[in-house]
């Protein structure tokens, strides 16, 4: 299994809200795995992953450039 996330945008620096994003989360047809939260901590989404045996993939921020080609 396979937990697809990425740091959330409007998050500022100190502030005491979790800071990443679930975005996928794929696997075997007999994987039963459902997300009930939308944010997550880091540490949280590593205890999922531990308990499930299923790794985190981190996404990269898309820069600026990128998101205006998109457009």
């Amino acid at each position: 299994m396979k937990i697809y996330a990425r740091a959330r945008q409007k998050v500022g620096e100190g502030v005491k809200q979790p800071k990443y994003r679930v975005v996928a989360v794929t696997g075997d047809k007999d994987d039963k795995f459902k997300v009930e939260a939308v944010h997550f901590r880091k540490i949280e989404l590593e205890q999922i992953a531990k308990d499930t045996g299923g790794e985190i993939v981190w996404l990269e921020p898309m820069s600026e450039e990128e998101k205006g080609k998109m457009k």
